[in-house]
């Protein structure tokens, strides 16, 4: 360990009790002098060690200095272990790291704590995707985005065999229903683009350098892509369903219907969408729902959702 990881230990072990020279000593494996030095170190730092001299003495924190900002309190430690729950599975680079975080928070907290961090770790599980293994690419890319570091890449499309290199300036990552996504500045293309990050087989760094547009959001620009006809706000067809609110709050929970709703009232959602989702995706999500919701306008989708269905039973028919 560090310097820096025994004083921070050290603070850790004193916030929970007072404790002597010695059993900090023991704890960390370490000789009591190398403990006299970095407690030396922690109070010309301006921590406020109290030390108590003779029988039942040792080195202890003032209440107020526990709860300082260094130190979290239930609510963050909670947050914390449930942060860990989300990124685990997800592909996230950095899960080893937060792994030794958070056992280092665990390590150095009293009993009831660890108890209370223990409850609230095992009441919150999550499920998601098995993933192609993606840290490297995703460790990389996030340093490079931090970094302001072009890249080359070597990507293959979802419809090519081979793979393409292109030079790209990685401008930020985004998780979308179990993938990842780099949008960058793409210079074959010149221009901003996704990139979906099991598709890249090798990344390697130019040695140049970039300036990412200001205010600028890869998870906007992602939505962006994902309601086409969106932005022009030209062509949009309103779109009305009737049905129970649990029906309903799950149309509404869906990403292309949930960004064009317009209006909700009682047992009815009003939507908005262009021409082209409308009669591409629009009919085959509403088909699962069969007759639990009706279609109030436009007769063009009943007719185009009707079609779709006929189509599916002609298939099965025969």
């Amino acid at each position: 360990m560090s310097k820096a990881d025994h004083m921070l230990s050290i603070l850790w072990m004193l916030k929970q009790q007072k404790r002597t020279a010695g059993e900090l000593a023991e704890a960390l494996e370490l000789s009591v002098r190398s403990v006299y030095r970095y407690i030396d170190s922690l109070c010309a730092s301006g921590v406020p060690i109290i030390a108590d001299a003779g029988p039942g003495g040792g080195y202890s924190l003032p209440e107020h200095f526990i709860e300082a900002p260094l130190f979290f309190d239930s609510e963050e430690q909670r947050a914390l272990v449930h942060a860990s729950t989300f990124a685990r599975g997800t592909g996230y680079p950095y899960v080893e790291a937060l792994d030794r975080a958070i056992g280092k928070l665990k390590r150095y907290s009293n009993s009831g704590q660890l108890e209370q961090m223990e409850r609230h770790e095992s009441g919150l599980e999550t499920i998601h995707t098995p993933s192609p293994p993606l840290e490297h690419l995703l460790k990389e890319l996030e340093i490079c985005t931090a970094g302001r570091h072009t890249l080359q890449m070597d990507y293959r499309k979802g419809n090519q065999a081979t793979a393409s290199s292109r030079s790209i300036d990685p401008y930020g990552l985004v998780l979308w229903k179990g993938q990842w996504y780099t949008v960058a500045y793409c210079h074959e293309r010149l221009e901003i683009r996704s990139f979906r990050v099991d598709r890249i087989i090798a990344l390697l760094r130019t040695g140049t350098s970039f300036e990412r547009p200001e205010h600028f959001s890869a998870r906007d620009f992602l939505l962006q892509g994902l309601l086409p006809g969106q932005k022009e706000q030209e062509n949009l067809v309103t779109v009305r369903i009737a049905s129970g609110e649990a029906i309903l709050n799950d149309l509404c929970s869906h990403w292309l219907f949930g960004h064009t709703l317009q209006a909700r009232t009682e047992g009815q959602a009003r939507f908005q969408l262009d021409e082209g989702s409308l009669y591409s995706y629009a009919p085959y999500f509403l088909l699962p729902y069969g007759t639990s919701l009706q279609i109030l306008e436009p007769a063009a989708l009943k007719q185009k959702l009707a079609a779709v269905a006929f189509k599916l039973a002609h298939h099965y028919e025969n």
